[in-house]
């Protein structure tokens, strides 16, 4: 569960904030703010993971909070989601390292999207122990965040696409889960569930090896449709 603090002066758009943050099952809203101060305060002393941030307020702005977590390597992901949409704050938002940027007004399924794309990397970032190309590729791309809202419980589209790349590129070759999980570098247990998922699928086939001298193990390759 990724804990999120909302910093936001108008209260309708801070209520809504929150609406929509707490109908995705894997965000909790763990504070309301309307100000920057109030914002550095409670960060500096509570575990947040993501903070969805406006840019018009009283006391410290957006970008000075901004500013100030990096200052500081505060371990914390931001989403601005404001009405300030002139080049010179956009621009200084993405150079300061922001998530994702919306603006004012927006509709859920954007909203939606711009958690999907944070979630999609800090998922990444958690099964994979280091990145080849594909794997920071695949990262960079959020335009993948769009489809990981119709992805089942555990399976996130930044991982999907890094297996499905790898078994795509070598449509020739059957592989256990055993090699794709060293080919890919992601652990067993989930190379296994996106195995699973998969071949329910169709994306992949699957058959029983008995020839392996000892205890019968599955191969994969993708289904050349």
């Amino acid at each position: 569960m990724y804990e999120v603090l909302i910093v936001e002066d108008d209260p309708m758009v801070a209520m809504l904030n929150k609406q929509y943050t707490n109908q995705n099952p894997h965000f909790h809203v763990a504070q309301v703010v309307n100000d920057g101060t109030s914002a550095w305060e409670y960060l500096t002393k509570n575990t947040i993971h993501l903070v969805i941030l406006d840019v018009y307020m009283s006391q410290i702005d957006g970008l000075a909070l901004l500013r100030k977590i990096r200052e500081h390597n505060l371990n914390v992901s931001v989403i601005m989601v404001t009405a300030a949409n002139d080049t010179t704050t956009v621009e200084e938002s993405f150079r300061l390292g922001i998530t994702d940027y919306l603006v004012k007004p927006f509709y859920n399924a954007r909203f939606q999207q711009a958690l999907e794309t944070f979630r999609s990397r800090q998922d990444a970032f958690h099964d994979l122990s280091s990145f080849s190309q594909v794997n920071i590729d695949s990262i960079i791309n959020t335009n993948s965040a769009k489809s990981s809202v119709q992805l089942p419980k555990g399976i996130v589209y930044t991982t999907l696409e890094i297996i499905c790349n790898f078994l795509e590129n070598d449509i020739n070759n059957e592989y256990t889960g055993e090699e794709i999980a060293d080919k890919v570098n992601l652990s067993r247990v989930t190379v296994k569930r996106y195995m699973n998922y998969l071949l329910e699928e169709g994306k992949i086939l699957g058959r029983m090896n008995y020839e392996t001298g000892g205890r019968p193990c599955m191969l994969y390759k993708w289904n050349i449709k």
